[in-house]
């Protein structure tokens, strides 16, 4: 079977989730022996056409198109110009290479392709969060939404399948009139080398830890402002991996800004060393670092977006409302008082979590099995 996969990037040469995840699919198709045409883009193209990220096995099966991705004007709605922009060179590059079983597009990659629908080559789209159909965390991000709905939602109706992550997020999907029939629920999975060896412990003072980029759905703001209330009347540590803004930042002794870090081994440090992971964004798709941090064995407040009700339960951490302060002081002030016998318990649970719903040898059985299916469909 040979497979084209069509991203804004992959890890680590491209940093987001949507690109870990095209980087996984990747390399678990290739040790699955399918042939991979990978269309990418990276900031570094020599770098990125080394495949270094790769084993040398791996790299015989996947075969790398970089796509420059364009730099458009600034005014609204500049990235969706710039990704239809980019779905046009790859669409172009696609038409001239080998012909493919299946199209496995993530985000906005396959706009052309998926408007043109003259590849007789089943395609299946994956949007992830599909954050523009979720909560706002402002006006701003509102106007932001709007402008993505209606390519989203064209090309998931000229698609053959939509691949969903679950949890609320295939409810979003079935809202904007797509079939249930058509809806693919595959999970994203986690390397099992990400499963901690060391046995589990509690720290005295909880160590709390968040994982991710300044953006406003993340949620940052309302963090902020719940640790400021919470320094003088608790004992806790916080710490944040990622590039924060220096006037978002608290100044105390009892938070370490790690600033941005590429290197997952660490990440997993930092992760291992903590206790809780608090992830409050407003809106999500399945976060790839709640999984990294239940595979290191922390325990999780997450806002119940997405399908992060998938990854979270009362079994190993507290699900809040978006944006919702009061909930979330609540839920950190809780895990601080915990007895360490129960957050040991709720611990396993994660890791227990990660064993038997998220590696990757599992998603990708599942997903090559639901491809070929598709692709048997299409020729009858």
């Amino acid at each position: 079977m040979r497979i084209a996969l069509l991203t804004d990037g992959i890890y680590p040469y491209v940093i987001g989730g949507m690109q870990k995840h095209s980087f996984y699919l990747a390399r678990y198709f290739a040790q699955n022996k399918i042939e991979v045409d990978l269309y990418h883009t990276a900031a570094d193209f020599e770098e990125a056409n080394r495949l270094s990220c790769f084993f040398e096995e791996e790299k015989k099966y996947i075969h790398s198109f970089l796509i420059p991705f364009p730099k458009l004007d600034k005014f609204p709605g500049h990235y969706i110009r710039e990704s239809y922009a980019y779905s046009a060179a790859i669409y172009d590059a696609l038409k001239k290479n080998k012909p493919v079983d299946f199209v496995y597009v993530q985000g906005l990659c396959g706009m052309k392709l998926l408007e043109m629908k003259n590849l007789n080559t089943p395609v299946g789209i994956n949007f992830h969060g599909l954050e523009m159909f979720q909560k706002a965390a402002g006006t701003k991000t509102k106007l932001e939404q709007y402008l993505f709905k209606r390519p989203v939602l064209r090309s998931m109706r000229n698609a053959d399948v939509v691949f969903s992550l679950g949890g609320k997020l295939s409810k979003i999907i079935t809202n904007q009139g797509i079939s249930q029939s058509k809806i693919i629920e595959i999970p994203i999975g986690i390397d099992e080398s990400w499963i901690r060896s060391q046995p589990l412990k509690v720290n005295p003072k909880r160590k709390f830890v968040f994982v991710g980029r300044y953006e406003r759905r993340k949620g940052v703001e309302e963090l902020t402002k719940v640790i400021k209330e919470l320094l003088l009347k608790q004992d806790f540590s916080f710490e944040f991996i990622g590039a924060i803004p220096e006037d978002k930042k608290l100044s105390s002794e009892k938070i370490i800004y790690h600033g941005a870090i590429s290197d997952f081994k660490k990440i997993q440090g930092i992760l291992s060393d903590a206790d809780l992971l608090v992830c409050p964004s407003y809106s999500e798709g399945m976060p790839t670092v709640i999984l990294e941090a239940m595979a290191s064995g922390l325990a999780i407040i997450a806002s119940d977006v997405g399908a992060v009700s998938e990854q979270v339960d009362n079994t190993n951490g507290i699900l809040v409302e978006p944006g919702n302060k009061l909930l979330l002081k609540k839920s950190i002030v809780i895990f601080i008082k915990m007895p360490q016998n129960q957050l040991i318990e709720m611990k396993q649970y994660s890791i227990q979590k990660i064993k038997n719903q998220f590696l990757w040898e599992d998603v990708i059985e599942k997903t090559i099995y639901e491809i070929e299916k598709v692709i048997k469909s299409s020729y009858h």
